[in-house]
């Protein structure tokens, strides 16, 4: 009888047998079983603590975020609403577009900051794997890129250099993988930055039409050409990044409510996991029941502690 070490296969490795293997190689493959085992065995030890990506390229994407938000802050601010005579007009919509300007920025903090499910690197050992107590015919995979037992629906990311849990994709512009963990703070910094975009879109509208009307002297403190920059700028940025942030919101949500990741529609994996509703997916994304917390960074989504992962790919 093989030993628990034995049945430590590579990915690549295992994969290659699946393929190249026919007749006895296939029954071979069939007969393995699939392992539960608790997401709690299989959490980083840095799930609670400060997660942070040194990646020289996410680095600066990410202040890059961080300034465009501070831009349109300040020609919101100092260009259209503080020179306004109405002053509901500029309490309004002050107050919604920094509202939604911190909710942006908070999700992006806890999306860049939160560990997306990294798997315990270098777990594949001869004592770890000794005490899963594998069965006959049972098998575990190990990623060759940082030695850790690989579960099902992980995928290494080349940048975090980890094995990531239900990875959907590396995104540079929060300098982090979206994962099981953080993709409900991704969601809402798409959200909220499609929302302040088309915010600060229509302010700039009606700004212009507001000036036309008016003596551009008097609509802005700054002088007529620098707003005129400032106001274009922020419209091209506003644009872009309202078309950018929306189809980001809308493939995210795409992927949650059919409960397949960005990888696993690119690869076309076969799907090996229960099927449920898209109810059901959405709550395990950003927590059950519904509620108010949902639109919230600060609110950290119940994903089930007692949810198995299958050790194999």
């Amino acid at each position: 009888m093989k030993s628990p070490v034995h049945r430590c296969r590579d990915v690549e490795h295992g994969r290659g047998q699946a393929g190249a293997g026919g007749g006895a190689g296939s029954a071979f493959l069939q007969a393995e079983q699939r392992i539960p085992i608790s997401k709690d065995i299989i959490t980083s030890s840095s799930a609670s603590a400060m997660w942070f990506i040194r990646d020289a390229c996410g680095i600066v994407c990410a202040v890059i975020t961080w300034l465009l938000v501070l831009y349109a802050e300040f020609v919101v601010l100092f260009v259209m609403l503080l020179p306004s005579k109405n002053l509901t007009y500029s309490i309004v919509n002050g107050t919604l577009f920094n509202s939604l300007a911190f909710l942006a920025l908070a999700s992006h903090f806890r999306a860049m900051c939160t560990d997306p499910g990294a798997v315990p690197k270098g777990n594949a050992t001869k004592e770890y794997i000794e005490s899963l107590q594998l069965k006959p015919g049972q098998v575990v995979y190990k990623c060759p890129k940082c030695c850790s037992i690989k579960p099902d629906r992980a995928h290494h990311c080349s940048v975090c250099k980890r094995c990531i849990r239900k990875m959907d994709h590396h995104c540079p512009w929060v300098n982090n993988c979206v994962g099981e963990n953080n993709q409900k703070y991704f969601v809402l910094f798409t959200m909220y930055i499609a929302l302040i975009s088309l915010h600060a879109l229509v302010m700039v509208v009606f700004h212009f039409l507001y000036c036309f009307e008016d003596d551009w002297t008097k609509c802005s403190s700054f002088s007529p050409p620098a707003t005129v920059i400032l106001l274009i700028l922020l419209c091209f940025e506003s644009l872009l990044f309202l078309i950018f942030t929306s189809v980001m919101f809308g493939t995210q949500v795409h992927s949650i409510c059919t409960d397949e990741t960005g990888i696993e529609q690119l690869k076309k994996e076969e799907r090996r996991w229960a099927k449920k509703t898209k109810w059901m997916n959405m709550r395990a994304v950003f927590g059950h029941p519904f509620s108010i917390l949902w639109f919230s960074p600060f609110s950290t989504p119940d994903h089930g502690k007692a949810e198995t992962y299958q050790y194999v790919v």
